[in-house]
């Protein structure tokens, strides 16, 4: 099967071309998805990048759905391979995943091209990628990957897409849950946060839209009081001399 790249280098017409006259012609639509699972994965769990390629088959748990970090992989400028902890403490955590996350986990095992002899880092090995030289895949590659994913789609699409990197889906993740109403010490421990000044950070982000969609489940709240009969007079208000300085 042809790429939409190939396919139009083959006809010798552009890939807009070749999209419009799938799309018009043959009611085909070209839709970009390389890289798909590890996109949706990153978007939908926060990990860091470096925790992701440090995953290998035994940390994952289909039964369970949880997906254990304790580790992460690193390439060293000396272009040696090593398994470092976690960025800190509270980085080491067992995260729990949704069904769609867990398929694609094992949509990327069920395609996953591993070598005949798996190389061992630091004493793990069963990574989830590997390069054509039969190494794990580092940020580095995955940072490639998503500047091709970027230009690969711009070359499609007529609305083109900005620059993204990795680090983009987890901070979007985090943003979601923070706007999801996510308990912010859930999210500090699902994002592997060691500070929870930095998980409230991303809670002081919010612009107009945000703080009336805030208000109308406050309004929502009081309207359900209302029906239930229940009346503000039942809750003490508080006054300042209910408080004294300590």
């Amino acid at each position: 099967m042809l790429t939409i790249k190939e396919a139009a280098a083959y006809f010798n017409i552009g890939i807009k071309k070749l999209r419009r006259i799938a799309e018009n012609n043959f009611g085909i639509v070209v839709v970009y998805c390389e890289y798909y699972e590890v996109v949706y994965i990153l978007i939908n769990t926060g990990m860091r990048i470096l925790e992701f390629c440090g995953l290998t088959l035994k940390d994952i748990d289909f039964e369970n759905r949880t997906v254990n970090i304790d580790h992460q992989l690193q390439r060293t400028s000396d272009m040696r391979y090593i398994i470092e902890t976690t960025k800190t403490d509270a980085g080491t955590r067992v995260l729990p995943i949704t069904e769609n996350v867990s398929q694609m986990f094992q949509t990327i095992i069920e395609n996953r091209n591993a070598p005949k002899v798996e190389k061992s880092i630091d004493g793990y090995n069963g990574f989830l990628f590997y390069d054509g030289n039969g190494m794990p895949l580092v940020a580095m590659h995955w940072q490639h990957r998503f500047n091709h994913m970027v230009g690969r789609y711009n070359d499609i699409y007529r609305v083109q897409m900005p620059n993204i990197t990795p680090h983009v889906c987890r901070h979007t993740y985090c943003s979601n849950m923070a706007k999801s109403g996510m308990n912010p010490k859930t999210l500090q421990y699902l994002m592997g946060h060691s500070d929870i000044a930095v998980t409230l950070n991303v809670y002081t982000h919010v612009g107009l839209e945000d703080a009336e969609k805030e208000l109308q489940k406050m309004q929502g709240l009081e309207n359900a009081r209302k029906e239930m009969g229940i009346s503000d007079t039942d809750d003490k208000p508080l006054k300042q001399n209910m408080f004294k300085v300590v």
